[in-house]
């Protein structure tokens, strides 16, 4: 199984709210799917965490950050792509405020035009109540051993 390295980011508006991407697979080995999930992505090769999630953040959000915020969760985890290969990810999360809640589609990859329905900024109680599926699961209590929430 190939191991796949990533950087997520929780990226904190003025208002304490966090961005997710609502994604809707309507092909591939996830047809039928559909989640919130954080932006960030794997690891390109040579690249640091911190490098991959300034370039995520960037690619996914349209925000240039030089400097990211701690590091507040670790995890490891296997999923399957949406090709269907299944792969085991050590993922990074960081944090990052903005001075807005904008973002900007413009360098989204065609997988992600595809896949990405909707972005949303979720206030903690909206978080907490939704019935809907949310990656990271423990999501909520990672923001508040950070004392984001």
């Amino acid at each position: 199984m190939r191991q796949r390295p990533s950087s997520r980011l929780l990226v904190i508006d003025p208002d304490k709210r966090l961005l997710l991407f609502k994604f809707v697979h309507l092909a591939g080995a996830l047809v039928g799917q559909q989640f919130w999930a954080t932006p960030g992505g794997g690891l390109d090769p040579g690249e640091s965490y911190e490098a991959a999630a300034c370039r995520e953040m960037f690619e996914e959000t349209g925000l240039r950050i030089d400097h990211l915020g701690p590091q507040i969760a670790q995890r490891s985890l296997t999923f399957t792509m949406v090709d269907g290969e299944e792969v085991s990810s050590d993922e990074r999360c960081f944090l990052v405020r903005v001075a807005r809640a904008g973002i900007s589609s413009m360098h989204w990859t065609e997988l992600e035009r595809a896949a990405i329905a909707e972005h949303r900024w979720w206030a903690q109680a909206e978080l907490a109540a939704s019935a809907d599926q949310i990656y990271p699961e423990d999501l909520t209590d990672m923001l508040r051993r950070a004392e984001i929430w």
